[in-house]
């Protein structure tokens, strides 16, 4: 069965407007980020493709032609309603609301572990002052046979390895560290907690251990610019870590699985941050720790003022965002 006069004429019309509104829908696809008139020329397009499948549905139902504005019609509908992709309004937001709300929500496992990092350090002083010949445990020979040599075994790294080379490895070392901490927390926290104490008790056993050889100022000059954002960034993943545990221990109404994956995908905006903040770590400790050039006012002022970085960072002010009334 044929269709009418009209009908034709109709479609006769409109068949070059649908293949350029096709073509329309196949470039926006392909370009990716809209410019307005491009983003206004597809919702003419998609009002314009509405109407004509609303007319051929109801002239010429069940037909090639329907089936083709369909097509074109659903291709203009997942243009018109994809969410936004990497805004700048959506990483301002990430910068400034939600990693803020993440790192405010872990202040009390981060007050514990803390506490946990400070006792470990302090067990570990206190275990290598009184037997000295345990430090076996926590260092490698290299490092006992330098230091009972009298020389830190800092010394000298920009001569061995450029400062460059040395800044990728130890911040893609620290990263690892971070994220293993948070990752340990599936065993529902303790392998966390674990963690931050043996980091705790290398760090006290070792200070311990150069006081001995009358190398823990040196130690502490070398340690003082990066270390005091390195620690508190493998805290922060550590209480990360342990609210992935909890997660697992006290579930949401949706099931563990829900649970964890919901934690899991809210927590790890804060370890993005983590990681850049990391790197600037691996930075400090490549080219300015090891490097005898600098006094150690200066090393100190770098440590605080990338402390105060860190937390503006992790408060959102860095980024802009008021504080709260």
């Amino acid at each position: 069965m044929s269709a009418p006069a009209g009908t034709r004429s109709w479609l006769a019309g409109r068949a070059p407007r649908w293949r350029s509104l096709a073509e329309v829908a196949a470039r926006a696809r392909a370009g990716g980020r809209l410019s307005i008139e491009g983003a206004q020329a597809v919702l003419d397009g998609y009002r314009s493709v509405a109407r004509d499948l609303a007319t051929a549905r109801q002239q010429l139902p069940g037909s090639g032609v329907t089936t083709a504005l369909e097509t074109i019609y659903a291709a203009f509908h997942a243009l018109v309603n994809r969410a936004p992709r990497n805004s700048r309004a959506a990483i301002v937001r990430l910068l400034r609301v939600e990693i803020p709300a993440v790192a405010a929500s872990l202040r009390i496992p981060l007050l514990y572990l803390t506490l946990l990092f400070a006792l470990s350090a302090g067990a570990g002083w206190w275990l290598i002052t009184h037997y000295p010949e345990l430090i076996g445990l926590i260092a490698s020979e290299a490092m006992i046979d330098q230091t009972e040599h009298g020389h830190l075994w800092t010394e000298g790294l920009l001569r061995i390895t450029p400062g460059s080379v040395l800044s990728i490895r130890l911040f893609s070392n620290n990263i690892v560290v971070s994220v293993t901490a948070f990752c340990a927390g599936i065993f529902y926290g303790l392998g966390t907690f674990y963690l931050i104490a043996l980091n705790g008790l290398l760090l006290g056993g070792t200070f311990a251990f150069t006081r001995q050889h009358g190398l823990d100022g040196e130690l502490f000059r070398f340690v003082i610019a990066h270390g005091t954002v390195e620690i508190s960034v493998i805290l922060i993943s550590g209480a990360a870590g342990v609210a992935l545990g909890e997660s697992l221990i006290r579930p949401t109404p949706g099931g563990r699985l829900d649970s964890f994956q919901h934690a899991a995908a809210r927590l790890g905006k804060l370890l993005l941050l983590c990681a850049l903040l990391l790197v600037g770590c691996g930075l400090i400790e490549g080219f300015v720790s090891p490097n005898p050039l600098f006094p150690l006012a200066s090393r100190v002022v770098i440590g605080v003022c990338y402390w105060f970085v860190m937390v503006g960072a992790l408060t959102g002010r860095l980024f802009g965002a008021r504080p709260r009334a």
